[in-house]
């Protein structure tokens, strides 16, 4: 029997027939992922369009960095703190008082409490100014009281006693360095305010003075001072 002829309407017919029945079997050579595209009707991009999309992606994430940079809270700078208003001075504080006897042409002569460190001319205030007609005289002003002492305004009468001895002849008057005061101590030669508060720390310290040769254990007294402030004081 022989073959038919393959150009023959009758084989082209059937030819055809055989490739509309027949499942499209992809070569063996297509990886299977690229099968199951082929046979799903969907084909693998070119590559034209893979440059494409990944051009997309890039500027797209681009995009999204620059938005999110952007909306990132700015710092904002912290205002100054308000300036402090000056605050006053603190008045000083008395450390103590003296109490002295104020007599002769005064206002109101009496007894009175000073701070201490006071002068002369504040307690001619506490006793209300001189009289009329009255000057201080030789009355130092500047002087600082000392606690005790009496003050006596004008001219005295013949014979009366000097108010305060340790005041009218300093050469032949000592004080006594466990009894004394600072304004006392300051009445030393060559002892101030510094100097004398010393003498204290020191007597407070060391429970008294027991001889006075220990005045040169106080810083601020060398050999000079000491010769000076020895006839002046006793223990």
């Amino acid at each position: 029997m022989r073959a038919p002829d393959p150009t023959s309407e009758q084989a082209i017919a059937e030819s055809r027939l055989r490739s509309i029945t027949t499942p499209h079997r992809p070569p063996p050579d297509i990886p299977p992922t690229f099968q199951a595209f082929r046979t799903a009707g969907i084909t693998a991009p070119t590559k034209p369009r893979v440059r494409i999309l990944l051009a997309i992606a890039v500027t797209a994430a681009i995009v999204a960095a620059i938005y999110a940079w952007r909306s990132q809270p700015e710092p904002q700078p912290l205002p100054p703190p308000p300036a402090a208003a000056p605050q006053p001075a603190p008045s000083p504080s008395p450390t103590g008082t003296v109490t002295i006897d104020i007599t002769g042409k005064v206002r109101k002569p009496g007894v009175c409490t000073l701070p201490t460190g006071s002068r002369v001319t504040d307690a001619l205030q506490a006793a209300g100014g001189l009289r009329q007609g009255t000057t201080p005289g030789t009355i130092n002003l500047a002087r600082r009281l000392i606690d005790g002492e009496q003050i006596i305004v004008g001219p005295q009468p013949p014979g009366a006693p000097p108010p305060n001895p340790a005041l009218a002849d300093p050469s032949t008057t000592t004080i006594d360095l466990n009894t004394a005061t600072l304004a006392e101590l300051e009445q030393l030669p060559g002892v101030g305010e510094v100097l004398a508060g010393r003498i204290l720390d020191y007597r407070t310290t060391h429970g008294g003075f027991h001889t006075i040769d220990q005045l040169r254990e106080i810083s601020g007294i060398g050999p000079r001072k000491f010769e000076a402030l020895k006839p002046k004081v006793h223990v």
